[in-house]
């Protein structure tokens, strides 16, 4: 696989089928990057109303807004608003600001939030007290996914600093403008709450006596997991705590209370369980109530009505959960309430695909025009039947459907179902052969089945041994349509197929731009709430700091967005390889990146704006095409080309970390077409660059040291010592299996089962090589290690790092700021390690957060029992230089690692460990290999490289 090709396919994600630039791309003249993403007369004028109507509630361009520091109205654009804030703030005299004024006033176009419902920030973990941002505890409209029980005391607990941190913001404005872009983030499964955006009136503090009786409304839901099927209006139920139940930690049972057995009826939900399941734990609380009505489907929801019943406390144990039980009461109440936003009848899914598109329209209205957001609002106006028909196809692969096969238990009429979303323009029909074209037919015959295929073939009475492969059939009957000899085959295969169904271009649009929108990438989809809500993934806990937009404006966006057309279209060219498309689009990529204004090149790409900005801009997509081109190039042979565009990259891109790898190429194409003085050229200023780290680094160190011979150089770099240490090597025989070029080492182990030469070189230190007991790993086991000692600064708050409930690690692991904004935090805790406490933080993460996802944390790969042993040995010192490397520069330093991690135990329970690089026959250490070794062995590590080979056989 070409280089760059694997990040390709993860940035693109699912292939769109409608591209609304392919034909301007593959057919037209080049364009200006302007003109790639030019809108159609009506669009423009969409787009100018837009403009006009943004930051205005009604709509109209003369509705002002009153400033909350000076008081004068001002106009409700955006800009004008933070221009103006700006200036006030600025000469230093402003009136009195109170908490009502900022969050009350009709200043923010955001609806108007009251301070209880207001996310605390929690754990601060960085140290660095009241932040001037709001934090942010959850995505509006999502469920807590995976929170543990600790989470909502802990929101309860700091609740009660929300109100003095929110003064000290407001007060704090005069140093730091106001022009923070604020949402509302709520703990809560839906942040529509009410009406009004308000916390339900009788939310004032109430003592565990007042709220005996109170009743709470809500449903049970797994009844395909109940004991009992049968039920009775206005039977009694109780709740009973089930803390072992392996999908939810927090999961309450409703059992039946008219017979002395307690049959599981079902579960409350899961958002409702995390609230009630510390009441009853913690504060003793009892649940009784009974069911209210009976579903037509014995799975359905039940509704059901649950009253408090208060048990009775000892000793202190009330006055210790009296101060977080107000906050869980309140919190129980608005997971109630904000049920009521969808109902019983609406599945799972359909509300996932709710809370993704009106999150994506209330988070970014300024990236949709009007019409794409009457035509998104308009799917809740739909029938059941429509939402989920739609639901089912867009996650299935298509593009068409037969409808003859669309049949789903929970869909009672398909045919009214698609005649809606028709309707509504959410699906095409394909049921009149005369307006199908060439694409159309082709797509046709996908749907048929091998012996279709040869019934049409015979039908039409043409050639019916074309073949067994349903590829040569279709080939077949498509090249006769094209040629005009079969000009029936549309009606023909319209017959067999019947009518078919597909997902509209507008709709597979801008759902795929709302995904993209709620995800921030190409890997995650509407499947990543399934495996949420199915406990196979539980993802971390963290608060949501937004102060800045992804995309500031829509044509950033629509930029965006063509970009990413490219590089599905260059992965879709690799595929047929198509070396004149592929041609085409690397031009493209590259006239985007030269025709685009250099100041928006240096504000994208210049080292204070945040890096991990950049990743979302057309200009990185581009890059990416432009990198890939490249391997392309260079594997057919046409070095001047690559040339051209590594310069093109390398004078664009100046602080980015992939130019230690463009340099390193540039270096190498010109040494191809025998230009070695500039080759050396080219090695001796990528070392002055700091953006040329690790592996590339030592690269373009040896190939100095290798082109610099006298008399193109007659002195002797510094680093010459240091590249030319040796590293310990020992050597290891085996009996092959197979050594063949271009195959993996096999071996015969020492048991005489077949391994490779990783597990031959377990079996050599585990006997006579010194009683090590150690794993293969490669850099698994090291970015774990990491993950678990570091948890608490990955997920500790900072500014727009964390912008979905579906991270794994901040936006900024992988870049400089990761280490710069937290660095006081990170030394603290690297001191931890170095003097001894790793495994004592070790034990604490691991049993705090097992389970939980996490950037480079396998939880399934290592036990903790490896894990403790390997950092006992390894040691502070040693383990603390390490993960100072990790966090520093992540990306460079998180693949490499060696093979083998070793330990071993002495008296005294002291251990040591050995890392190890292993090689079979004519392998070769890789130059991140080789930089890591060497960087192991400053830290004080003791490594070595570990050489397999066959054992001589004697004539």
């Amino acid at each position: 696989m070409l280089n760059g090709r694997e990040s390709l396919i993860r940035l693109v994600g699912k292939r769109r089928h409608f591209l609304r630039n392919r034909q301007s791309l593959l057919s037209d003249p080049f364009a200006t990057h302007n003109d790639s993403i030019e809108d159609t007369e009506a669009e423009k004028l969409v787009d100018s109303k837009e403009a006009t109507e943004f930051g205005s509630e009604s709509g109209s361009s003369e509705k002002l807004v009153t400033c909350p520091v000076c008081g004068h109205k001002v106009s409700g654009d955006h800009n004008d608003i933070n221009s103006h804030l700006d200036a006030c703030l600025s000469r230093g005299t402003k009136r009195k600001l109170t908490q009502q004024t900022l969050l009350q006033s009709n200043f923010w176009s955001q609806p108007k939030i009251s301070s209880s419902e207001l996310e605390p920030s929690g754990k601060n973990v960085s140290g660095r007290g009241s932040d001037k941002s709001l934090v942010h505890n959850a995505v509006p409209g999502l469920p807590d996914f995976g929170a543990a029980e600790e989470n909502v005391i802990s929101m309860c607990q700091s609740s009660r600093k929300l109100e003095s941190d929110m003064q000290t913001h407001i007060d704090d404005s005069s140093e730091n403008p106001v022009n923070e872009y604020w949402i509302n983030y709520s703990t809560d499964t839906t942040q529509q709450l009410s009406p009004k955006n308000e916390v339900p009136k009788g939310d004032m503090d109430v003592t565990m006596d007042e709220i005996c009786g109170v009743t709470l409304e809500t449903y049970i839901v797994g009844r395909r997991f109940s004991d009992e099927k049968k039920l009775l209006l206005g039977a009694s139920i109780s709740l009973l705590r089930d803390p072992n139940n392996d999908k939810d930690p927090n999961a309450i049972k409703v059992v039946s209370a008219d017979s002395g057995c307690s049959k599981s009826l079902g579960f409350i939900p899961r958002e409702l369980a995390q609230c009630l399941s510390p009441l009853i734990e913690k504060c003793c609380l009892n649940f009784e109530g009974h069911v209210c009505s009976i579903p037509k489907h014995p799975f359905d929801c039940v509704p059901i009505q649950i009253a408090c019943r208060k048990s009775v406390f000892h000793g202190e144990k009330e006055s210790e959960v009296l101060e977080d039980f107000n906050c869980l009461w309140k919190v129980a109440k608005l997971v109630v309430e904000s049920a009521k936003n969808y109902p019983l009848s609406m599945t799972k899914y359909q509300q996932n695909f709710c809370v993704l598109i009106r999150e994506v329209l209330r988070s970014n209205p300024h990236l949709f025009s009007e019409d794409e957001k009457i035509f998104m609002e308009s799917f809740t106006s739909l029938s059941n039947d429509s939402q989920r028909i739609f639901i089912r196809l867009y996650t299935r692969k298509g593009p068409w459907f037969r409808m003859s096969n669309i049949s789903y238990a929970e869909v009672l009429d398909p045919q009214e179902a698609v005649k809606g979303l028709s309707a509504a323009g959410y699906v095409c029909l394909f049921e009149d052969a005369d307006e199908s074209d060439y694409n159309e037919i082709k797509e046709m015959l996908n749907l048929l089945t091998v012996c279709e295929l040869r019934d049409i073939s015979c039908k039409l009475k043409k050639n019916c041994n074309s073949g067994t492969r349903k590829k040569d059939l279709i080939e077949a009957l498509l090249s006769l349509h094209k040629n005009g000899l079969c000009p029936k085959l549309p009606s023909v295969v319209l017959e067999k197929t019947g009518v078919c169904v597909q997902i509209s271009s507008q709709a597979e649009s801008l759902i795929w731009r709302a995904e993209r929108l709620f995800f921030l990438n190409g890997e995650q989809d509407l499947s990543t709430f399934l495996l949420v809500d199915l406990g196979i993934v539980k993802y971390p806990t963290y608060n949501c700091i937004i102060s800045e937009q992804i995309f500031s404006g829509r044509d950033d966006l629509l930029a965006y967005e063509e970009a990413i057309e490219v590089a599905q279209l260059m992965d879709q060219a690799l595929d047929g390889n198509n070396a004149e498309v592929l041609l085409r689009l690397i031009k493209i990529a590259d006239s985007r990146i030269s025709s685009s204004s250099m100041k928006a090149i240096n504000s994208s790409t210049s080292e204070s704006a945040p890096k991990f900005l950049l990743y979302f801009s057309a200009l990185w997509v581009y890059s990416k095409v432009v990198s890939l081109g490249v391997s392309f190039l260079e594997r057919e042979h046409r070095y001047n080309d690559a040339i051209n565009l590594l310069k093109r990259l390398l004078s664009c891109f100046t602080f980015d970390g992939r130019r230690g790898y463009w340099t390193l190429r540039l270096s190498i194409n010109l040494e191809h077409i025998g230009y070695l003085n500039e080759s050396l050229a080219v090695a001796e200023d990528g070392l002055q660059d700091p953006w040329v780290r690790a592996g590339s680094r030592m690269a373009l160190q040896k190939r100095i040291l290798r082109l610099g011979k006298p008399p193109r150089r007659w002195k002797t770099p510094s680093f010459s010592a240091s590249i030319k240490r040796k590293i310990t090597e020992v050597h290891v025989q085996g009996r092959p299996l197979n050594c063949e070029i271009g195959m993996k080492n096999r071996f015969y182990g020492e048991d005489g089962e077949q391994c490779g030469v990783e597990q031959l070189a377990l079996q050599y230190y585990a006997g006579e090589g010194g009683g090590w007991q150690g794993v293969h790993t490669e850099s698994g086991i090291w970015l774990t290690i990491f993950g678990l000692l570091m948890w608490d600064i990955i997920f500790s708050d900072a500014p727009n790092v964390f912008r979905t409930r579906f991270q794994t690690a901040p936006l900024d692991l992988e870049t400089d700021s990761f280490y710069l904004m937290r660095k006081s935090c990170i030394e603290s805790q690297l001191q931890k390690i170095h003097d001894g406490m790793a495994e004592e933080i070790l034990i604490m993460s691991w049993e705090c957060h097992v389970g939980t996802a996490c950037r480079g944390v396998n939880w399934n790969r290592h036990s903790l029992t490896e894990l403790r042993a390997a950092v006992s040995c390894i040691g502070g010192p040693c383990l603390a230089s390490l993960c100072r490397h990790l966090a520093q520069d992540y990306r460079s330093w998180s693949s490499g690692m060696p093979d083998l991690l070793l330990w071993r135990f002495n008296q005294e329970y002291r251990g040591e460990a050995k890392l190890v690089e292993v090689k079979g026959p004519r392998d070769r250490l890789s130059e991140q290999q080789r930089a890591w070794l060497l960087f192991l062995m400053d830290c004080g590590f003791n490594t070595e490289v570990c050489k397999v080979s066959p054992v001589q056989m004697s004539v």
